[in-house]
């Protein structure tokens, strides 16, 4: 007598096998969105970034504290930016990761690369785009909100800009600011993986809250963040820092180990660890089925839902390929 499998969801949370496994569709999907899409959602993941790091600034600027207790300022800091993160990743819909940030969707992308559901070229042009809209993004709010703003004009607001770019710029050394971006992403990807696994809103913030938390009280360098942090500093005119160095010491160590950290020692990880080799997952009864390219022309998505009992092809995967509440691809 033939045996049914019967695939039984869990309401709460995906496996760590599903999660990643969703990781690798929604890596496919993102690869081939339409690259003005890519863009322009990388720019306003930039500005909403931005405005949570000027928030975490502010929130630090206490000459008393930064003397007494310059662990309560880390803390301080690392219970606010993450609000930047969760604002990101969670706009849209409860089930999808909708944001674009080159630090969290190389892990994405990346993954995808690593299961051959997307092509390297694909992979490489969306990183492209991403820190570009990302940088256009965190220029804007910086300069025409929050430097013409004035929010940044007087102390103690302006001494803690100035002081906390010396500190990431003249400071550290290249490899000293390699290893802290390696660490950061490492951290930042398994607060984006930890938000796919939860399914609901709130299990999402508070899985994503810690790991974020856990990177900027450590003082870690996340390359996106720097592109607040440092341009707010030479826009007020920061003696010894200049913008040869912030190329030299703020985006390229920084962009090196973020992209180390996420795709390799988060995404590559996790990707040997559970789906490598393995059979065909099944999440929330639905199966990935690869398209060619022909039948993708024009296509938003590169995936569609496949029933695990063997029912019609076609209906539309969305981000997650496969979830059962009618969720609209991005």
């Amino acid at each position: 007598m033939a045996t049914q499998t019967v695939h039984v969801a869990n309401l709460a949370s995906y496996t760590p096998t599903e999660t990643i496994e969703l990781v690798s569709r929604m890596g496919a999907s993102r690869g081939r969105m339409r690259p003005d899409k890519i863009f322009f959602s990388a720019i306003s993941s930039g500005c909403l970034l931005c405005f949570a790091s000027a928030a975490s600034l502010i929130a630090t600027a206490s000459p008393w504290l930064q003397e007494n207790a310059p662990g309560i300022v880390r803390i301080i800091s690392g219970l606010v930016f993450p609000s930047g993160i969760v604002m990101i990743i969670s706009r849209g819909d409860s089930q999808a990761i909708r944001g674009r940030t080159i630090t969290g969707t190389n892990m994405i992308t990346a993954v995808a690369a690593y299961h051959r559901r997307l092509p390297i070229q694909k992979m490489l042009l969306h990183w492209f785009l991403c820190f570009w809209g990302n940088l256009a993004g965190s220029l804007f709010v910086m300069a025409v909100i929050l430097g013409y703003g004035g929010v940044f004009d007087h102390s103690p607001y302006r001494d803690q800009a100035i002081s906390n770019a010396k500190q990431k710029q003249v400071d550290l050394k290249f490899r000293q600011i390699f290893l802290r971006a390696l660490g950061c992403n490492w951290l930042v990807c398994l607060a984006c993986y930890l938000g796919l696994q939860a399914k609901g809103l709130t299990p999402k913030v508070v899985g994503m809250w810690w790991p974020v938390f856990v990177f900027v009280t450590l003082v870690l360098e996340h390359v996106v963040a720097n592109m607040f942090f440092i341009p707010i500093a030479l826009f007020l005119g920061t003696p010894d820092l200049t913008v040869g160095l912030y190329i030299w010491k703020g985006i390229i160590p920084t962009a090196l180990g973020n992209v180390m950290g996420g795709a390799g020692f988060c995404g590559a990880f996790y990707y040997w660890l559970y789906i490598f080799d393995e059979p065909d997952i099944c999440v929330d009864g639905a199966y990935y089925q690869r398209l060619d390219e022909d039948t993708l022309f024009g296509s938003r998505s590169p995936t569609v839902a496949v029933e695990a009992d063997g029912g019609k092809d076609g209906s539309s995967s969305g981000d997650l390929a496969g979830n059962n509440n009618n969720t609209k691809a991005e």
